[in-house]
């Protein structure tokens, strides 16, 4: 696997700072966060090409997705922007020695260090919502492009402009006057900001209306193919964790 760690002095210090306190690594495997990893593989399987198809997992964080494609057969290159995480990512896949990760650098979605046409898909789990201006996307947006072959796919994913909103009514932070600031924002313009020290209240990013992902999409000449919910109303289940652990097993229906 390539170890290869190249600078980055693009991500903003509070994405940084957030990310650097290393939950990320241990967020998919614990409560309604579950939901979203599992969801988020049904949809890989569905719409990725076959394996041994070439995956470029662009903000892949530390590996889950990445290391999972992996023991599926596929060649997975992941890059992100966090040095932690692609630590976490490395030494992840040499726990699977028989799948590991083709690489893992750290790097820039706006700019990918891949051959133009080298890759059957790429993943956007992140890129699409901590790149904060619409001119940065649409970059990340045309690097996916350059670096993929002829009829490959991409799969990204937005959050949502009332994500605040629905989370602060659930879990009561609506009570806070500058949650209430936060979420005001969020709904103006999507900008979503945290001055407060409270990393409950996530970090920068850029929450989408629905809609626009596709216009994203399509500005830069890709054929949108659909916009999927992932987690759906599930996270608001109060005893979520009880459900989950009664129905993981049992088989189920997505759309």
């Amino acid at each position: 696997m390539d170890e290869q760690t190249p600078s980055n002095k693009n991500l903003s210090s509070e994405i940084l700072s957030y990310y650097e306190r290393g939950e990320e690594d241990q967020r998919l495997l614990a409560g309604f966060n579950q939901l979203e990893m599992v969801r988020t593989q049904e949809l890989l399987e569905r719409f990725l090409p076959p394996p041994p198809a070439v995956v470029l997992d662009a903000g892949g964080g530390s590996g889950h997705y990445a290391c999972w494609l992996a023991k599926k057969g596929y060649e997975v290159h992941l890059i992100d922007p966090v040095p932690l995480h692609v630590e976490q990512a490395r030494q992840a896949s040499k726990q699977q020695s028989d799948h590991p990760l083709a690489s893992a650098t750290t790097g820039d979605a706006r700019h990918m260090e891949h051959p133009d046409n080298s890759t059957d898909a790429v993943l956007l789990f992140g890129p699409l919502y901590h790149l904060t201006a619409s001119d940065d996307r649409q970059q990340a947006l045309r690097e996916a492009q350059r670096v993929l072959r002829r009829d490959g796919v991409i799969m990204a994913v937005g959050i949502s402009r009332f994500a605040s909103t629905l989370d602060g009514l659930d879990s009561g932070f609506i009570d806070d006057p500058q949650f209430v600031h936060i979420i005001r924002r969020d709904l103006s313009d999507g900008q979503h900001r945290n001055p407060t020290n409270n990393p409950t209240y996530f970090t920068t990013a850029y929450f989408h209306h629905p809609f626009e992902l596709q216009t994203e999409i399509e500005a830069v000449g890709f054929q949108h193919g659909k916009t999927l919910a992932v987690e759906g109303p599930g996270w608001v289940a109060k005893d979520f964790v009880q459900r989950w652990r009664m129905t993981s097993d049992a088989p189920c229906c997505w759309i």
